[in-house]
């Protein structure tokens, strides 16, 4: 049983060791920190902007009371706002990385036609071949061949 044991926090190892993980590691910790900027321009720029624009409405406060609160009983009510706030969010980071990866890719169509563009270097002739195209050449001037 130990060796099945060592075998697995080997196989382990090797897995959390591997290049994709860490990539992936990097990309999720990125990903977190650029959500907490989108976040901040939605709540903190663009909504502001919009509440104002229809009206001073805090897109958040917006809900659908089924029954106001009472004495004994909280509010219940569905918050459509957040729902609302969380889809432009959405919509926010959608854009963002789609033009992220338009980007990326332009620079690599651009990037692969040069490299399209530059000739390929000469090939390396072979010391055989090079001695008889010397013969062929030495031949033609002396109207042999």
């Amino acid at each position: 049983m130990a060796k099945k044991k060592h075998t697995f926090v080997q196989e382990f190892k090797e897995f959390i060791s591997r290049g994709n993980v860490m990539d992936m590691a990097v990309g999720i910790i990125i990903g977190t920190a650029f959500t907490a900027i989108v976040t901040s321009l939605v709540n903190d720029v663009i909504m502001p902007f919009v509440g104002f624009i229809i009206g001073g409405i805090n897109f958040t406060q917006l809900k659908w009371v089924i029954a106001p609160a009472t004495e004994t009983a909280a509010e219940v009510a569905i918050g459509y706002g957040a729902l609302l706030q969380n889809v432009i969010n959405f919509l926010i980071i959608a854009f963002v990385v789609f033009t992220m990866v338009k980007a990326m890719n332009m620079f690599r169509r651009k990037k692969d036609k040069e490299e399209a563009e530059e000739p390929a270097p000469a090939p390396e002739i072979s010391p055989e071949l090079q001695v008889l195209t010397e013969i062929r050449d030495i031949l033609q001037e002396k109207e042999i061949v």
